[in-house]
């Protein structure tokens, strides 16, 4: 999810005006769905209630959140569908480049949610794009996401009335040119009041002025918006297959490792092995992991919880 100053804002297109375009495509045809299920098998993901609050899992040994044969450690979560799924934005492949992956359509805004929070981790993750596009976001950039740290009713992220695609959290941004942008979601409450997420990080400004982690910045708080992996190209534009000139994401359709660790209060991004940016001070410290549906097909594997050092 692109975004700038507006915490409602998607890759400079309002999250409002591609939910809308979204729920005319209740209707979209019987055929795709055929087209779908003709590939190769795919699997529901089983409803869950949201993890309990209190709950919070703090791994000491590996925990595989894709077993290569379902979606068993999520829930599904769309918008106008919620937890229905029935274009079948998300399944299990079995054959991507020789092994199993999780198929994200990127047709309908959403996610996959977890089931349970965690704390205290290191994600590792392997994806790479898939060739479908979608309504607004055609020829624009392909665009995804991972949130971590996600707290609140399902939905609340943009939407008084818990029809947003996500929940408030902080993000590690997928996009073509910005893989490791760093973004800080708030969300709303039962009460229509909005609870901020806040986070440090030391960053100097761009050629526009946009901020860009920097481990020898000034510090700064921010509640809302995007913090730019150090890397960023200026020249950056929302077009499909942009590649900035030190993006360090694999090109094409290789795989792209991404590790964020989450240990405390601090966020560290890497992205194919090199640190790209980098939080303190969190406001939240557990929560939900949600890997995002946002208008392009993106493949997941290799999705593991690591144990942190201390908490071996």
């Amino acid at each position: 999810m692109q975004s700038d100053a507006s915490p409602i804002s998607c890759n400079g297109l309002a999250v409002q005006e591609f939910i809308s375009y979204h729920s005319n495509m209740r209707k979209l045809s019987f055929l795709v769905c055929l087209a779908f299920a003709a590939a190769g098998p795919t699997f529901a993901a089983e409803p869950a209630p949201t993890a309990p609050d209190g709950e919070v899992i703090v791994p000491h040994e590996v925990i595989q959140l894709f077993n290569g044969r379902d979606l068993s450690s999520f829930y599904t979560w769309l918008v106008d569908f919620h937890r229905a799924d029935p274009h079948q934005v998300f399944t299990v492949v079995d054959q991507v480049d020789g092994a199993p992956a999780i198929r994200i359509s990127g047709q309908h805004l959403g996610g996959l949610y977890t089931k349970q929070k965690f704390a205290n981790y290191r994600l590792v993750a392997e994806f790479r794009w898939g060739l479908a596009t979608w309504g607004n976001r055609t020829n624009a950039t392909k665009d995804s996401g991972v949130l971590v740290h996600g707290s609140g009713r399902d939905g609340n992220y943009n939407a008084k009335d818990f029809n947003g695609p996500w929940m408030r959290s902080y993000e590690f941004q997928i996009i073509e040119g910005g893989v490791g942008d760093l973004l800080v979601l708030g969300g709303y409450e039962p009460d229509g009041s909005i609870q901020k997420y806040f986070a440090t990080a030391t960053v100097t400004k761009d050629r526009d002025g946009e901020p860009c982690w920097d481990a020898k910045g000034t510090a700064k708080v921010f509640d809302t918006g995007r913090i730019n992996w150090w890397g960023r190209d200026p020249d950056w534009a929302d077009k499909l297959g942009y590649r900035g000139r030190q993006d360090v994401e694999s090109p094409g359709g290789e795989w792209t490792r991404m590790e964020a660790v989450c240990a405390g209060d601090t966020l560290d991004y890497f992205v194919n092995g090199k640190r790209v940016n980098q939080a303190t001070q969190l406001s939240h410290k557990s929560g939900q992991l949600i890997f995002q549906s946002e208008g392009a097909e993106i493949y997941f594997r290799r999705i593991e919880l690591h144990p942190l050092p201390a908490a071996k």
